[in-house]
Order: structure tokens, then sequence, then C-alpha cells
């Protein structure tokens, strides 16, 4: 397959306060695009030509780090884009909250593991809620990896590479996983 750039479900100005049309024109049209340009450069004349991309990335972990890099991270600002959307946050589906409480205990337990899975993450990377052996759970990966590489579903990530909130948060990164579970999340999408 070729990776191709969507356009986020929303405008560049939609997430704001809590992400600025700086921060997404930065993150989607350079950050982005870039794994985009890489990986289908990445790609030409190996093993993962014509390929899904859940079958590149699974593929290509630990074998292939240029095509994975941007494999990886192609697979998952695809679903960053669309676990976010304004006015986010709020309430949980039923089912989901449901299967939240049975996996972590609680929707506040859950919100204070995932931000702390964010925080703590050192350097790049992401924080999680996948779904491993039936179950919700929190989880970090470094740099481009997600869940999916290492047995699970991912169901919700966020970003915390730099430059996924240095414009508007600059180094408090807390602040942006709290105003990221507060206001952003596209709960609807999550339990889909």
């Amino acid at each position: 397959m070729t990776f191709t750039l969507p356009n986020p479900p929303y405008s560049h100005d939609a997430l704001a306060p809590h992400m600025s049309k700086e921060t997404l024109e930065y993150h989607h049209d350079k950050h982005h695009q870039a794994y985009v340009t890489n990986g289908n450069n990445a790609i030409k004349g190996t093993e993962f030509e014509g390929k899904s991309l859940e079958e590149i990335v699974k593929g290509s972990f630990g074998k292939n780090p240029a095509v994975f890099n941007n494999a990886g991270q192609h697979y998952n600002h695809l679903h960053f884009w669309n676990w976010m959307k304004p006015n986010g946050g709020g309430s949980i589906p039923g089912e989901l909250e449901k299967a939240i409480v049975e996996g972590i205990g609680s929707v506040d337990q859950m919100k204070t593991d995932f931000i702390a899975a964010g925080t703590t993450q050192f350097g790049s990377g992401w924080a999680w809620l996948a779904v491993k052996d039936g179950k919700v759970v929190v989880m970090k990966t470094p740099n481009g990896e997600s869940p999916l590489v290492h047995g699970a579903t991912p169901i919700l990530g966020v970003d915390v590479w730099e430059h996924s909130y240095y414009i508007d948060y600059r180094n408090r990164r807390p602040d942006y996983l709290k105003a990221f579970v507060d206001n952003l999340v596209n709960w609807e999408y999550v339990a889909k």
C-alpha cells in the first residue's frame, strides 16, 4: 500500500485552546507528512510493498527500523487525529466505561494512570489505552511503537513527542495530558 496523509476530521483551529492551530499545522502538515513521505520511500523494493499498514507495522518491528519507524508513526497518527475532537472529553459511552472499570478499577484511576504513563514515558513516545487479553489496560511505548506490536489492540493513544505539545505547553507535559483527557478525547471513536 502507499501511505497517504488524510486531512484531520476538523479544521486546524478547532481544538483550540487545548491544541493550537500552529501545533496542528506543524504536527499534522509537517511531522505526519514526513512519516508518510519517508515511509513510502522506505518500503520501496522491500517485502512490505503491497501489504496493509498493520501488516507492515507488525512485520517490520525489530527487523527494518526505517520502515517500522515511519509506518508505526503513520499508523499511530492516523488514529491520533480521530481520537480527538472539538469539545471532547466528557462522558464515556456505557460499554466502554464498563470495560474500563472492569480492567482498571474506575474511570478516575484510568485517567490518573493514563496521564502518569504519558508523563513518565522517558523521551519520545506514546501513552495508551489498549485491549490486551480481553481487558482494558494502560500502556506506554517509546518512539513509534504501539500496543499493536506487543500483542494488544490500541483504543486510545496520546503522542508525547515534544512536537505534539511544546508550542502550547512548553515543558509542561502533564498539563498537556490533562487537557487531552479532559477536553480533547473523542470517546465515541475510542468506543468503536
